[in-house]
């Protein structure tokens, strides 16, 4: 846990889940999630911790900027992830706070001494390579499916215990899954298209009949998901794996409203269906015209970065020759548009034409 810090002198604090797991299987190791038990938030604050939690009390540790939590229980108390009440109290245990945790292999933690505290046999489920859920409280939050998904994507030797798939089909059954906030599936889907075999998650939500209630708007199948991955092997950046994703989707643009996707994602989404429309597509330098009318409408001089994105999408669907465009984009950008525009300086309304005859002219030319 490296080298004693005087701040953590006298407490009983633990490393817990993801970075306990990943230690395990002998990962790189991530930010590390901490754990304090018997202490109180004046006892935090006294030493100097900085409080920084929302709805239960976390601190943040002035030398390292890590953050510690208070050992917590929690009781469903509404619906949703948002719907629960917790307790913090001093007589809170370690086995109290992972028995609160999603799934087994999330619910270990180590002590200072470097000793393994695994109450819910979750390193034997590691070694069988097997998502088990940790107590019933699994189909009270949403989040939970969300991360099991993703899970899959990123461990793509395990399985699902059966009892896990039963109670994720009961969450959203129980209509829990519909209180998820659209930016909270958005984290979780970014999270799983970056994983190696992103279709995993789409496959589970799927299975459970979550995928239709949080994205009604995706069209999604087995070879949809084989594209992605090849998105996801060529390592496309994030929007345009969801471009890839969305492709068959009747309106793209729909499906990252529906999570609140930030704009980068919005707009490779709704265009790349433009290009894969493009009659150019395959063959731009026997089509000039039409090539320059899928460059103008993916405005592709103000924006070549998403332009060559947009191409790398099309060309994990078709044979899209990916060098050819990138020629004809510059051949068009070394157009001097500003040169043609004072040539036409005496009818201004003819500039915008004169322009893009010239961009034409200049692609028929390279041809």
């Amino acid at each position: 846990m490296g080298p004693p810090d005087p701040l953590l002198a006298g407490l009983q604090v633990y490393v817990v889940g993801g970075a306990v797991r990943d230690a395990l299987l002998g990962l790189p190791a991530g930010d590390k999630d901490w754990v304090v038990v018997g202490a109180r938030p004046e006892d935090m604050a006294a030493r100097g911790f900085v409080p920084v939690g929302g709805d239960f009390p976390v601190f943040l540790n002035p030398h390292s900027k890590e953050e510690f939590a208070l050992a917590r229980t929690e009781r469903k108390s509404g619906r949703g992830y948002k719907g629960f009440t917790f307790y913090t109290g001093t007589d809170v245990s370690l086995a109290d706070d992972l028995r609160r945790r999603d799934l087994t292999i999330n619910a270990m933690a180590v002590d200072a001494a470097g000793n393994l505290h695994d109450p819910l046999n979750g390193l034997a489920d590691l070694q069988a390579r097997l998502f088990r859920h940790v107590g019933t409280a699994f189909s009270e939050d949403p989040v939970r499916l969300l991360r099991l998904a993703r899970f899959a994507a990123r461990f793509v030797q395990f399985t699902v215990a059966d009892d896990t798939w039963a109670l994720a089909r009961e969450l959203v059954e129980h209509g829990e899954v519909d209180e998820l906030v659209p930016e909270r599936v958005y984290l979780e889907v970014a999270k799983g298209l970056s994983a190696s075999q992103p279709a995993r998650m789409f496959e589970v939500l799927q299975e459970v009949g979550a995928l239709e209630r949080i994205m009604p708007a995706l069209t999604y199948n087995e070879h949809v998901g084989q594209q992605v991955q090849i998105a996801r092997d060529r390592q496309l950046d994030l929007a345009g794996c969801f471009a890839v994703l969305c492709h068959v989707s009747e309106t793209p643009a729909q499906v990252a409203e529906q999570i609140r996707a930030p704009s980068e994602w919005r707009d490779q989404a709704r265009l790349l269906p433009v290009l894969l429309s493009s009659p150019a597509l395959l063959q731009p330098r026997s089509q000039p015209e039409f090539a320059l009318q899928v460059m103008e409408s993916l405005d592709a001089l103000r924006k070549p970065d998403r332009f060559q994105q947009l191409i790398q999408a099309a060309a994990c669907l078709k044979a899209v020759p990916e060098q050819d465009w990138d020629t004809l984009r510059q051949i068009m950008a070394s157009v001097d548009a500003g040169a043609v525009a004072a040539q036409h300086k005496a009818e201004p309304g003819k500039i915008r034409e004169a322009v893009r005859a010239a961009r034409l002219a200049a692609l028929e030319q390279s041809l």
